[in-house]
């Protein structure tokens, strides 16, 4: 849309092109000439005749020489119109003059091209030659490179104005008429018709296309479909393979836990075996103190034998001292039993001699009325009952106190202890927990990559190299395994912290390589695997320095050094470790991370851990994971596992500590227990004697009671007879208690003389009893020693005889069982694959229970699989290949095109914004240049286009209506004005047109005299003026144009009769 032809000012003579120029026309049979040469001027040329004469058909020859269609002129309907009657033929000769800079191909034309269309009844033609006439082209599109070479447009009304666009353009008032002209004078009508005709034929084309590619959709539906179907197949062709394996271990894993018997069989039978010399050691050590005992037994034995030949007769003397005390004793106290039983029996007497007394004396009372000291007898009785039961109850309630204050002290002692118990819970937990770290550094510090994913990434990294052939570029990773600390481990945990999980990443370099990562991941049964994608092919990445925190600490890219630079790359775009600073403490964290305000910088990580960084006003301090195990990146895992091991062992300490604190604490809680059981007991008691109490009480009350009903009384002649009768018998009683004592008296005197004697030969023979009587104490202690080592020996050669020996016999039997059985089980599975087939699969971990469930269930799902697709899957895959390749190439076909149509939208667009912007342009530079011309006559005025209703109105103001600034539009001025302000129209649009030659055609038909002279004069000048050659046909008289050299006047013959 960028066009030349538009220009702000025109060209002067000096710096005028030739090329192009119209030098002779020749006609022959054309329209009413048999014969017309015609030499053209280079500057202004007025050809003047009659009407009739054959002027407008010179202008009819060009438009036709240079490609015009017949109805294009609107001459004729078809070019055969054109012959002349009564010929067969019409030729058109155009020589161009082809020098100066812009000549067109001289090396081949020379300095003239002449076009030759020569026309027939049937067919026409058109031949460029060269200057000396000979023939070089005859191609349309010869023609229309010339043409375009030249901007030639003969359709232009600006370049060849015939006598119709005169009619139509000079004296038209219409606006629509107007804006046609100027849109076709511009070519903004060609460039507009060009443009819709393109997207019309891009909306069929985008249709067309839309068609195409929906005609494949159900192709792409059977497609998909065979996939499904086709990836079922192979999921049971899967499944067929893992029961092929399953089978295969199966029969391995019947000999490997044969193997796994015998191992067990063999150190069941090492450790019965070590229990032999054990066992024989405790008999021997039995043996021997039996024989050092026996030793002892016979030694003590012989040494009381000698102390009791020594003692016997001290022994018979004092058995016989001691057998006559205790008769002596034994009758002095019969003597003092039966002293007691008289003395007690006359006391009764004397009490009922009392009592009879006091009976007699209460029969002298009123048979109905107690005593006064009867009542307070009673009472009395009551009050100690009652103070008694008081007694008890204050002790009941004691106990009961003590009681609860146990129980509560019971309670508070089984909290501590089940806090003890979880402390020792938690320190079993710190020490499993320990030793499987300590084993993990063990496994670390034999591979290094195990500490970014465990065993899970080495089946990992098993299973890409099963498949390496299957990846556009093997997977880097994980990506912990390429990276080493620079600085040795000062910032192995800061550096492990702003990481996180991405050490444990892979990285891939396409979408695909990630879905074939995946399914190996699977395989490998490492789920939730972190992946990357990034382009392997980038180089490492060269950050600028101000794009970097403006800090001496350094950051985290350069704490960390990789050979590989796709892992570096990774962590600067996908984790920003250019913009991650590490410090040494947490002060210092704080002042770069919230103080500082240090540009690019993202995150603060200490080398304990700590991680801070603000976001906006909101400041953030994190604390490390204390549950996260950091040191993966170090140099060396041994000083970890030493530091490891010493925390293990003080962990044993504290647990060891508190356990034999939870011992005391349950002693204790033992004698509490058994405290509170006595109390429990003492309690019960004392319950008991409260309710004993109490019904002794109640009895006595009762008693009381009936007492208190008055007795029938004796009579007193009775009593007085029983009294006497009693009084007889007790001094009976009292003469022989006299005689008692009397033989007391000798009986204690025996007895104390006995026992003065027997105290005496104690005294003397103290010494050799009491070495005798510790001398049978020590053989009885021997003896005993020696029954118990008898029986310890007894015990274990039991145990020898009766379960060691034929534990070691049944489980010898059974080894050699298992034996047979391995071989066996060998010999089957060897049938079926070879061991190393096995070890290849990644071994047989599982048990034959196991895999025999899992085979199973993998046999059922196969038959239920295997029932649904009765197709071959090799058959699938070729249907399936044959069709991707059929649909592939229509889609990158359609893809293509839709490509193209979308390039050729967006050139659309660029072209119609281009057009808009120059229709706008050129709308402003023919308002200026028509001012322009307007100006030399003292008029001014304005031309309106509106390219959205297609009017285009010229509006000019006359110097005589300045003073009321009065508009009008041109149908309101004069013909003189109206003709000067329309050829001043013409002469903005011959301004911004270019073409090497210019034909007007009757352009004055419709002027007076003085019209046509102003016209005639200022088209000279600007013709002059403009450079370019300039056709004028009229049939006025043309005697007024000034004379001048560059100013060529012609007439034409009349017309014949």
């Amino acid at each position: 849309m960028e066009d030349s032809r538009v220009f702000t000012q025109p060209l002067s003579a000096s710096h005028r092109s030739s090329a192009g120029i119209i030098l002779k026309i020749r006609l022959e049979n054309f329209m009413c000439h048999s014969s017309l040469q015609i030499e053209l001027g280079e500057w202004l040329n007025f050809v003047t005749g009659q009407n009739g004469s054959g002027k407008s058909a010179i202008l009819t020859a060009l438009c036709v020489a240079f490609g015009s269609r017949a109805k294009e002129t609107q001459r004729a309907t078809t070019l055969k119109e054109f012959i002349k009657t009564g010929c067969s033929y019409a030729v058109i000769q155009v020589e161009i003059k082809n020098e100066g800079e812009d000549a067109f191909k001289p090396e081949i034309y020379g300095d003239v091209i002449i076009v030759e269309r020569r026309i027939s009844v049937s067919t026409s033609s058109t031949v460029l030659k060269d200057h000396q006439g000979k023939r070089v082209a005859s191609r349309k599109e010869d023609l229309h490179e010339l043409v375009e070479h030249f901007n030639i447009d003969v359709e232009n009304p600006c370049v060849i104005m015939s006598q119709d666009k005169s009619r139509e353009f000079l004296h038209s008032g219409n606006d629509k008429d107007k804006f046609k002209f100027f849109f076709k004078a511009t070519l903004l009508q060609q460039v507009n018709d060009l443009l819709v005709n393109i997207g019309t034929r891009l909306d069929s084309a985008n249709t067309l296309v839309e068609e195409l590619e929906k005609s494949i959709e159900p192709i792409l539906k059977e497609l998909n479909e065979l996939q499904v179907k086709i990836r079922n197949m192979e999921h049971v062709e899967e499944i067929s393979q893992q029961v092929q394996q399953l089978k295969k271990k199966l029969a391995w894993s019947w000999v490997y836990d044969v193997d796994r018997q015998l191992q067990e069989q063999s150190a069941k039978i090492e450790k019965l075996k070590d229990r032999i010399p054990t066992c024989q050691a405790r008999i021997d050590r039995q043996l021997g103190k039996m024989e050092e005992l026996r030793e002892c037994l016979t030694k003590k034995k012989t040494q009381i034998a000698c102390m009791m030949e020594k003692t016997t007769e001290v022994r018979r003397m004092k058995e016989d001292l001691q057998q006559r005390l205790s008769l002596a004793t034994k009758e002095r106290l019969e003597l003092e039993e039966e002293h007691c039983r008289k003395t007690n029996k006359i006391q009764k007497m004397v009490n009922l001699v009392r009592r009879l007394d006091q009976q007699v004396h209460e029969v002298h009372e009123q048979d109905l009325k107690n005593t006064q000291a009867e009542e307070s007898e009673i009472k009395e009785m009551l009050k100690g009952l009652q103070d008694e039961l008081d007694t008890t109850n204050l002790i009941l309630s004691r106990l009961k106190e003590e009681e609860s204050a146990l129980s509560a002290s019971l309670s508070i002692k089984m909290d501590e202890i089940r806090k003890i118990s979880d402390e020792i819970d938690d320190y079993e937990r710190k020490h499993r927990e320990n030793y499987s770290y300590i084993c993990e550094l063990q496994q670390h510090r034999t591979n290094k990559v195990t500490a970014f994913g465990g065993d899970r990434v080495i089946q990992l990294l098993r299973a890409i190299e099963r498949h390496h052939q299957r990846f556009k570029r093997p997977p880097i990773g994980p990506i912990g395994a390429h990276l080493t600390l620079v600085n040795g481990d000062i910032w192995a945990i800061a550096v492990e912290n702003a990481i996180g999980k991405m050490l444990n990443a892979f990285i891939v370099t396409d979408h695909k390589d990630s879905l074939l990562l995946r399914g190996c991941a699977r395989e490998a049964n490492y789920n939730h695997l972190q992946i990357i994608i990034y382009d392997f092919s980038r180089p490492r990445l060269n950050i600028p320095y101000h794009m970097l925190p403006q800090t001496q600490h350094p950051t985290l890219i350069s704490a960390l050094h990789s050979d590989n630079p796709t892992v570096m790359n990774v962590l600067v775009d996908m984790g920003n470790a250019e913009r991650q600073v590490l410090v040494r403490d947490y002060e210092v964290g704080k002042t770069v991370a919230f103080d500082q305000r240090i540009p690019n910088l993202k995150e603060v990580y200490t080398s304990d851990g700590y991680r801070m960084f603000s976001r906006g006003s909101v400041q953030t301090i994190l604390p490390p994971n204390k549950k996260a195990r950091t040191g993966r990146l170090c140099s060396s895992f041994d000083s970890q596992i030493k530091d490891l091991e010493r925390y293990a062992l003080d962990i044993q300490e504290h647990g060891q500590e508190v356990k034999r604190k939870k011992r005391n604490a349950e002693e204790e809680l033992q004698d509490l227990q058994d405290k509170l059981q006595s109390i429990k007991r003492r309690r019960l008691n004392a319950e008991r004697d409260v309710m004993s109490k109490k019904l002794r009480l109640q009895d006595v009350k009762n008693s009381y009671v009936a007492e208190s009903n008055p007795a029938p009384a004796s009579s007193v002649d009775e009593l007085h007879h029983e009294i006497s009768k009693v009084q007889a018998e007790i001094r009976e009683k009292e003469i022989l208690l006299e005689d008692f004592q009397l033989r007391m008296s000798k009986a204690d005197a025996k007895a104390n003389d006995l026992k003065l004697s027997f105290e005496n030969l104690c005294e003397s023979a103290k010494v050799e009893i009491d070495a005798y009587e510790a001398a049978e104490n020590e053989l009885v202690v021997i003896e005993q020693e020696l029954c118990s080592a008898e029986t310890e020996k007894t015990h274990y050669e039991g145990i020898m005889n009766n379960k060691v020996l034929p534990d070691i016999k049944e489980a010898e039997t059974q080894y050699q069982e298992l034996e047979h059985n391995r071989k066996e089980s060998c010999r089957k599975a060897s049938i079926i694959c070879p061991e190393s087939e096995i070890e290849a699969l990644g071994g047989c971990k599982s048990t034959p229970e196991q895999l025999s469930a899992q085979l199973n269930r993998l046999n059922q799902r196969l038959q239920s699989e295997s029932q649904r697709y009765a197709e071959p899957i090799e058959d699938l895959r070729m249907i399936y290949d044959k069709k991707e390749r059929r649909i592939l190439r229509k889609q990158q076909t359609y893809e293509a095109f839709r490509e193209k149509l979308n390039a050729c939208k967006e050139a659309l667009d660029l072209r119609w914004s281009k057009f808009q912007r120059n229709a706008t342009l050129l709308k402003r530079q023919l308002t200026w240049q028509f001012n322009a011309h307007l100006r030399k006559k003292g008029i001014s005025g304005h031309i309106k286009v509106s390219y959205e209703e297609k009017t285009l109105s010229v509006e000019v103001k006359m110097p005589q209506d300045a003073s009321n600034n009065i508009v009008r539009d041109t149908r309101g001025l004069s013909g003189g004005e109206r003709s000067f302000s329309t050829l001043c129209f013409a002469l903005a649009l011959h301004e911004m047109t270019e073409s090497p030659f210019r034909a007007m055609d009757e352009f004055d038909v419709f002027m007076d005299a003085v019209s046509r002279k102003i016209s005639l004069d200022t088209l000279v000048n600007f013709a002059l003026a403009q450079g370019s050659q300039w056709i004028f046909i009229t049939p006025h008289d043309i005697s007024m144009v000034k004379q001048g050299e560059r100013i060529k006047k012609q007439q034409m013959a009349a017309p014949r009769s």
